[in-house]
């Protein structure tokens, strides 16, 4: 697919984007970058690999710049789509098998007109589409640690899903290496080493690197946020067994002196006089309950119950 940059992309064959003079975008497939390379004139033998593309990167050539995307799936972060791209003062192309970089610009298609189109324009709308969602994603994120942290400070019986906190620390961690690779991705594009920017233009670079630092430090701090609930439903776990182990004690102490009096009792020596006595069983159940009950009082005097 080829598109012309105007006040919206407009689609055009190959013929009117090499006559037309003006900057463009095109999306090859990487067999169809492999006949057509010759033809953008960039000087470059990129043979983009999808299962070798692992980060999102640029990398200035003598008359080009090219580099790779790697997106994390919003829905699934372990899911990661790869294309790989190469731009100079006329344009950029996308190579990409997946889809993902055409549902992007489809999408800046259905919903952008420029009063002052160019590439930088679009190389700006393309990278915000890549991360329009994610406010909404950091601030529900944000939201549903807080309800975790509620309800464990709460102590009550409904249940929190203690692994779900988990997954959110390991998407933030995620988001936080992406925001990185896009803040060096944007840095490389403002540094307009080759000059293929108008210098007027470098600030959409500028406002979107802007953007992804504050994406970036909200990430960092929601991550820090899972880290105490982690550390507080800890403690909350620690307090419980210090109760557990509190009753378990208290239950023990109060009746070691009754296991002594049944095992002293129950060795059955035959010169055992409380054995005859009338008193003797009346006598041990007084006994016995008064243990009882006065190991209760002092315990709960000590606050251990």
């Amino acid at each position: 697919m080829y598109y012309l940059i105007r006040q919206t992309l407009i689609p055009a064959d190959f013929a009117q984007m090499k006559s037309s003079g003006e900057q463009y975008v095109a999306v090859l497939t990487p067999a169809q970058w492999t006949t057509q390379k010759e033809s953008f004139d960039m000087g470059i033998d990129i043979e983009p690999q999808t299962s070798e593309i692992h980060s999102t990167k640029a990398e200035v050539n003598y008359d080009s710049l090219t580099g790779t995307f790697s997106i994390p799936d919003r829905s699934d972060m372990e899911k990661n789509s790869r294309f790989a791209f190469a731009l100079d003062e006329k344009g950029v192309v996308f190579i990409d098998e997946g889809g993902t970089a055409l549902q992007i610009i489809d999408e800046i298609r259905r919903t952008k007109k420029w009063r002052l189109p160019s590439l930088e324009r679009f190389l700006y709308d393309f990278l915000e589409q890549i991360v329009i969602r994610d406010r909404d994603m950091l601030e529900n994120y944000d939201s549903e640690l807080s309800k975790i942290e509620d309800i464990i400070e709460r102590e009550d019986d409904k249940p929190y899903d203690v692994e779900r906190a988990n997954e959110i620390r390991g998407d933030l961690r995620i988001l936080r290496v992406h925001y990185e690779q896009l803040l060096d991705f944007t840095q490389e594009l403002e540094e307009n080493e080759n000059n293929f920017f108008k210098p007027d233009n470098l600030r959409y670079f500028r406002l979107f690197s802007n953007r992804i630092e504050r994406f970036r430090d909200s990430a960092r701090a929601i991550g820090d946020h899972s880290v105490q609930i982690r550390d507080i439903y800890k403690a909350h776990l620690d307090i419980k067994q210090n109760r557990i182990m509190t009753v378990l004690t208290v239950v023990t102490t109060i009746f070691m002196p009754l296991t002594l009096i049944v095992g002293w009792y129950g060795m059955n020596f035959r010169y055992m006089p409380e054995l005859e006595s009338v008193w003797g069983y009346p006598i041990v159940i007084a006994v016995s309950a008064l243990i009882l009950v006065g190991s209760l009082l002092y315990f709960k005097k000590k606050k251990w119950l």
